[in-house]
């Protein structure tokens, strides 16, 4: 075999094995723990631990990583998940539109720069959402404007577990 041979076949080998990891689906980062005080089916946001909580049974929860409001932008409360959106256009609220004004009045779902990423599930009684991101190295921090950020494969992942009308608890 030459040179030239060895090197398609790896080439060839490479671009194979790419498109098979490009075609499966993100694993979720979110694991099982206990967790203990909430109904079933609740999800609970603990805003200082960057956590999300999906309560599963009277004594565990899954447990994803989140990003959250940064100083001045937590809140805390009860509200209801009124809406559910697969890769949903973004139109920026007039705070983040204040703050940025370069930003376009929409950015269309699926595009590389849409902050709410692959889903999103609007929130009663606000603006807020728990959504996907478009930049999963800010999940973990206190990086928004009051909304949850999600990594795209744990949005995905809980989307399929909740329904409107689920309670959702942010604690401080």
């Amino acid at each position: 075999m030459s040179d030239m041979s060895r090197w398609l076949a790896a080439a060839s080998a490479a671009v194979v094995f790419a498109i098979a990891a490009a075609s499966q689906p993100a694993q979720a980062s979110g694991n099982i723990v206990a967790f203990n005080g909430y109904s079933p089916g609740t999800i609970v946001v603990k805003t200082n631990e960057r956590r999300l909580y999906y309560v599963v049974d009277a004594g565990h929860a899954i447990r994803y990583p989140v990003g959250v409001g940064k100083a001045g932008k937590q809140w805390a409360g009860v509200s209801r998940i009124d809406g559910k959106y697969l890769h949903p256009a973004w139109s920026p609220p007039p705070e983040v539109k204040h703050d940025k004004p370069s930003l376009p009045d929409v950015i269309p779902g699926g595009s590389p720069r849409n902050p709410m990423g692959v889903a999103a599930m609007t929130l009663s009684g606000g603006q807020y959402a728990i959504h996907g991101t478009n930049m999963p190295g800010s999940v973990g921090g206190f990086v928004s404007y009051g909304c949850i950020r999600m990594l795209n494969a744990d949005i995905t992942d809980l989307y399929q577990r909740v329904s409107v009308g689920t309670t959702v608890m942010v604690t401080r």
